[in-house]
Protein backbone atom coordinates (compact mmCIF):
# COMPACT_ATOMS: atom_id res chain seq x y z
CA UNK A 1 0.00 0.00 0.00
CA UNK A 2 1.36 3.27 -0.72
CA UNK A 3 0.47 5.02 2.31
CA UNK A 4 1.94 2.62 4.57
CA UNK A 5 5.84 3.04 5.19
CA UNK A 6 6.91 -0.10 6.72
CA UNK A 7 9.92 -0.26 8.80
CA UNK A 8 11.83 -2.32 11.33
CA UNK A 9 12.80 -0.78 15.09
CA UNK A 10 15.16 -2.51 17.37
CA UNK A 11 15.94 -1.77 20.79
CA UNK A 12 19.16 -2.68 23.46
CA UNK A 13 20.96 -1.89 26.09
CA UNK A 14 17.97 -1.90 27.98
CA UNK A 15 16.08 0.49 25.96
CA UNK A 16 14.18 -2.58 25.20
CA UNK A 17 12.42 -2.37 28.73
CA UNK A 18 10.56 0.69 28.27
CA UNK A 19 9.06 -0.49 25.15
CA UNK A 20 7.48 -3.66 26.24
CA UNK A 21 10.98 -6.21 26.70
CA UNK A 22 10.95 -6.56 23.09
CA UNK A 23 13.36 -6.15 20.89
CA UNK A 24 12.15 -6.17 17.50
CA UNK A 25 9.69 -3.91 16.38
CA UNK A 26 7.87 -3.97 12.76
CA UNK A 27 6.11 -0.48 12.19
CA UNK A 28 4.41 0.79 9.61
CA UNK A 29 3.95 4.53 9.45
CA UNK A 30 0.64 6.24 8.24
CA UNK A 31 2.10 8.46 5.35
CA UNK A 32 -1.40 10.45 5.73
CA UNK A 33 -0.57 10.91 9.14
CA UNK A 34 -2.04 14.47 10.04
CA UNK A 35 1.15 15.23 12.61
CA UNK A 36 3.69 15.12 9.35
CA UNK A 37 1.84 18.26 7.89
CA UNK A 38 2.18 16.83 4.36
CA UNK A 39 5.92 15.88 4.73
CA UNK A 40 8.01 12.59 4.89
CA UNK A 41 8.34 11.22 8.07
CA UNK A 42 12.01 11.64 9.29
CA UNK A 43 13.74 10.11 12.67
CA UNK A 44 12.38 13.22 14.63
CA UNK A 45 8.85 11.71 13.75
CA UNK A 46 10.34 8.09 14.52
CA UNK A 47 11.26 9.41 18.08
CA UNK A 48 7.96 11.21 18.91
CA UNK A 49 5.75 7.57 16.90
CA UNK A 50 7.59 5.83 19.53
CA UNK A 51 6.93 7.42 22.70
CA UNK A 52 3.27 8.26 21.59
CA UNK A 53 2.56 4.87 20.40
CA UNK A 54 4.81 2.03 21.46
CA UNK A 55 6.36 3.10 25.04
CA UNK A 56 4.22 1.08 27.62
CA UNK A 57 6.72 2.91 29.79
CA UNK A 58 5.53 6.20 32.36
CA UNK A 59 9.59 6.89 32.15
CA UNK A 60 9.77 8.55 28.33
CA UNK A 61 12.35 11.01 29.58
CA UNK A 62 14.72 7.66 29.62
CA UNK A 63 14.76 7.62 25.91
CA UNK A 64 13.45 11.14 24.65
CA UNK A 65 14.65 14.84 25.83
CA UNK A 66 12.71 17.53 23.63
CA UNK A 67 12.84 16.95 20.43
CA UNK A 68 15.48 13.71 19.97
CA UNK A 69 16.62 11.06 21.61
CA UNK A 70 18.06 11.89 24.98
CA UNK A 71 21.89 11.67 25.67
CA UNK A 72 23.78 8.18 25.78
CA UNK A 73 21.44 6.91 22.92
CA UNK A 74 23.06 5.56 19.80
CA UNK A 75 21.07 5.71 16.93
CA UNK A 76 21.64 3.25 13.83
CA UNK A 77 20.25 4.15 10.61
CA UNK A 78 21.02 0.77 8.86
CA UNK A 79 23.80 -0.12 10.90
CA UNK A 80 25.42 3.16 10.10
CA UNK A 81 26.12 6.08 13.12
CA UNK A 82 22.91 8.39 12.45
CA UNK A 83 25.44 11.23 12.81
CA UNK A 84 26.49 10.41 8.91
CA UNK A 85 22.86 10.55 7.80
CA UNK A 86 21.72 13.77 8.93
CA UNK A 87 21.08 12.73 12.47
CA UNK A 88 16.94 13.39 13.24
CA UNK A 89 16.84 14.66 9.70
CA UNK A 90 17.04 11.90 8.03
CA UNK A 91 13.60 10.67 6.14
CA UNK A 92 12.79 7.52 6.69
CA UNK A 93 12.91 4.71 3.33
CA UNK A 94 10.44 1.48 3.22
CA UNK A 95 12.74 -1.21 5.15
CA UNK A 96 14.87 0.97 7.09
CA UNK A 97 16.52 -0.34 10.12
CA UNK A 98 16.46 1.70 13.00
CA UNK A 99 18.38 0.70 16.26
CA UNK A 100 18.26 2.27 19.20
CA UNK A 101 21.31 1.78 21.93
CA UNK A 102 21.35 2.49 25.28
CA UNK A 103 25.16 3.41 26.45
CA UNK A 104 24.30 4.39 29.54
CA UNK A 105 25.73 1.90 32.56
CA UNK A 106 25.48 1.48 35.94
CA UNK A 107 28.75 0.85 38.67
Amino acid sequence: MDDILDITVQFSGGLQTLFGNKNTHHIQILLSDPALKGNPPNIAYLIQFLSENLMNDARKNFFIKDDTVRPGILVLINNEDWELNDEKYYILQPKDEITFISTLHGG
